[in-house]
């Protein structure tokens, strides 16, 4: 056995084993205090030259969320008006304007991405997709339960929480207490020998 420090196997059930993707939640509102935490915990996650380009729409029920509904494909929108709380997971395309702050110790970072808008542009996709991934990691940990969905307007949903800022949405998560009756059975999953070369 490996000497090394690791989860027990309930926080692993937690965040990994037990944890599924849910359409419908019970009808309990989420702790402000809990999505900070969870926020807070994606923050640590490892991002390229600590960039943290994840920006990020808590949208409540009522006008705030109505908002992107019409952006949202008809199978989502149903169960994203009824949630507890929806986040729309976006990232900076300006993100290195952060640079000097975030990566102190190299003056050239923002010039790295400022003056190269392609490299800009996947560094800020590929680490806010990190960093959304993080995201629901932390909230399954701080005990909560993600539906996350890709099938949207992405420039619709962005003019909608993000106009007028170089923040882009990637992707949609409904959060809350997930109820467990609406559950399908876990889909398969691949194996190691599908998953390495």
């Amino acid at each position: 056995m490996l000497d090394t420090n690791t989860l027990d196997t309930s926080a692993l059930d937690l965040i990994f084993n037990d944890a599924r993707t849910f359409s419908a939640f019970e009808d309990r509102e989420v702790p402000q205090e809990l999505l900070r935490e969870a926020v807070a915990l994606a923050s640590m996650g490892p991002t390229s030259m600590n960039c943290q380009p994840m920006r990020l729409a808590f949208l409540a029920r009522g006008e705030e969320r109505a908002r992107i509904l019409p952006h949202l494909a008809e199978g989502n929108r149903a169960k994203t008006e009824v949630a507890p709380m929806t986040v729309v997971v976006g990232h900076d395309r300006a993100f290195y304007d952060h640079l000097p702050k975030l990566f102190p110790h190299f003056d050239g970072a923002r010039a790295v991405f400022a003056d190269a808008p392609a490299l800009a542009e996947e560094t800020a996709f590929r680490n806010g997709s990190l960093q959304g991934a993080y995201l629901m990691i932390a909230l399954r940990a701080v005990g909560l339960d993600c539906g996350p969905m890709s099938g949207f307007d992405r420039a619709g949903v962005t003019e909608a929480v993000f106009g007028g800022t170089s923040f882009e949405a990637n992707f949609v998560v409904n959060i809350g207490y997930g109820d467990r009756s609406t559950l399908f059975p876990r889909q398969p999953r691949l194996g190691w020998s599908d998953i390495t070369v």
